[in-house]
């Protein structure tokens, strides 16, 4: 049993993420067992996925794929049970290298300043205790992720500087990365292998991906949530490709993957520097 309250109607939580659909995976059990106990959580979407997958033509198209996917994540948080979604209504970036980095309205091409002073606005307005992100590796080391976690870990500082981009100031006490270990991914890489699947992000080092295991700090089992996570999960119904690695995965291999969420307690401040919010719950 949690030595932590089971009511958590007192507790503000922001997480922001960069793209539909990253809340899902590393982070969604989390949500829903926060939104149970009564938090009040904020989603901040940076991009509206602008350049993702369309696993089905019927689905989207090119050109309205951001408004697909925004609603997509809104369904999905729906079923979570978040009610306050936000988007920041950058483009998509794409991969590193690729020509969607050059697209001026991209999360790439924006400012440090531009968007720590959107998120900073955010903080101001809901005065979170708790924010959550991207760790630093970006997952498996996507820009936009990487972008997220360095600009929502500024705001996270500099909110509660009167001055540094307004006349207020709050100070979030407690900031999360969201991980997925590096021994995880050698082993769900495994498994496919072993299933005769090719594992996705097969041209890169599989040691190069994820968190190092060190650096997690805080273990969230969700268990009790993973129905909700799978039906939030699936809602993003463009970026689940039938055929794709995941879906050929045996659904109890990966009902025991989405049942443990992995977070890295990365800034502390104010008065409760000792409690770890999430690894109570």
């Amino acid at each position: 049993m949690s030595t932590l309250s089971q009511d958590l109607s007192h507790l503000t939580v922001l997480a922001a993420f960069a793209h539909p659909d990253d809340e899902g995976f590393g982070s969604g059990g989390t949500l829903a067992m926060l939104v149970s106990r009564g938090a009040q959580v904020t989603l901040v979407c940076a991009t509206n996925g602008d350049v993702g997958e369309i696993s089905d033509p019927r689905l989207a198209t090119p050109e309205n794929l951001a408004q697909v996917r925004q609603e997509e994540l809104r369904q999905a948080m729906r079923v979570t049970g978040v009610k306050d979604v936000r988007f920041l209504n950058y483009r998509d970036s794409g991969m590193a290298g690729t020509q969607d980095n050059n697209h001026p309205n991209s999360l790439h091409q924006a400012t440090k300043a531009q968007v720590v002073g959107q998120l900073v606005a955010v903080i101001h307005e809901i005065r979170p205790n708790v924010v959550i992100t991207h760790d630093p590796f970006g997952g498996y080391g996507h820009p936009d992720h990487q972008a997220m976690c360095r600009h929502v870990t500024s705001a996270f500082y500099l909110a509660g500087d009167a001055g540094a981009f307004s006349a207020q100031a709050w100070r979030p006490v407690l900031l999360y990365y969201i991980c997925f270990p590096r021994s995880n991914f050698r082993r769900m890489w495994q498994e496919m292998l072993d299933h005769g699947i090719t594992p996705p992000f097969a041209s890169k080092d599989i040691n190069s991906l994820g968190t190092p295991d060190e650096e997690v700090t805080t273990t969230i089992e969700v268990s009790g949530f993973v129905d909700t996570k799978i039906e939030s999960l699936n809602c993003h119904q463009t970026q689940m490709d039938p055929n794709g690695p995941f879906s050929q995965m045996p659904p109890e291999k990966m009902r025991e993957y989405m049942s443990t969420e992995y977070f890295m307690l990365a800034g502390r401040q104010g008065s409760q520097k000792d409690q770890d919010i999430l690894g109570e719950l």
